[in-house]
């Protein structure tokens, strides 16, 4: 008889609130996108943390600029924290400049590095293509121990970044009592958030739950604890894909 795993024990935080974005579409993004349908194994050059966002990107910035202008007043969120990579940032930009152009809210800003992406390493902006001719051997141990436990050469593996990001909520918690905070960071960040605020002893999932570019997930508090309320939202970007397609008829 299987020993019963009882659900996660959530631990205490006293925002107020918590909103998660995954930065607009970068240019990576696209680039990838390209060499899974072509079957390119050239990896993107650059660093990671300097991708910057695509044309698609900035538009879908702008989007969640409406949606944070939106907000009902003392409802949305009142200070954002972003990784210090440059399509998050840009991503704020974007928002920050459309909301404020709407008469929306002004917010402070935060740059935490524990936000950054999930580092890959030696592997950094390889597409899986390319994983796979450099490394043919390595790309099947990644298939064998899952996205979630593997660790490239010189990286991270999901374990790793779940635990700076249970550090940064810790501290949030701590400095920040009684506020709604904005993150914009990257899926890898916002799927972190969902494992460490189920709680201790939460069951790592067996297949990453999708976190769509320009997304919104969300989180309310009562000052105790925070509870899922939506995940990977992207109702906002409905006009945007609606002009995307008159476009292309």
């Amino acid at each position: 008889m299987a020993a019963h795993r009882p659900s996660g024990l959530v631990p205490p935080c006293a925002l107020a609130g918590l909103w998660a974005v995954r930065h607009g579409q970068s240019t990576a993004n696209v680039a990838f996108a390209a060499a899974a349908a072509s079957g390119s194994a050239a990896p993107v050059p650059g660093r990671d943390r300097d991708v910057p966002l695509s044309e698609r990107g900035a538009a879908q910035a702008h989007a969640l600029g409406s949606w944070l202008a939106a907000q009902a007043p003392g409802a949305g969120p009142d200070l954002v924290v972003c990784s210090p990579y440059a399509r998050a940032l840009q991503t704020w930009e974007g928002m920050a400049s459309r909301a404020a152009g709407l008469g929306g809210p002004r917010l402070d800003l935060l740059v935490d590095e524990r936000l950054r992406d999930r580092e890959m390493g030696v592997f950094e902006l390889h597409p899986p293509a390319a994983l796979r001719a450099r490394a043919p051997q390595e790309a099947a141990r990644r298939e064998l121990l899952g996205e979630w436990c593997y660790r490239p050469p010189g990286g991270e593996a999901f374990t790793d970044v779940a635990v700076r990001v249970g550090q940064f909520v810790h501290d949030l918690g701590r400095a920040a009592p009684g506020r709604r905070v904005l993150v914009v960071a990257h899926d890898g960040v916002v799927i972190a958030l969902r494992y460490v605020l189920t709680g201790i002893g939460a069951v790592p999932p067996k297949e990453l739950p999708p976190v769509p570019n320009a997304s919104v997930s969300h989180w309310t508090g009562d000052g105790h604890r925070l509870r899922l309320a939506a995940w990977g939202d992207t109702a906002h970007l409905t006009s945007l894909n609606d002009m995307e397609g008159r476009t292309h008829v």
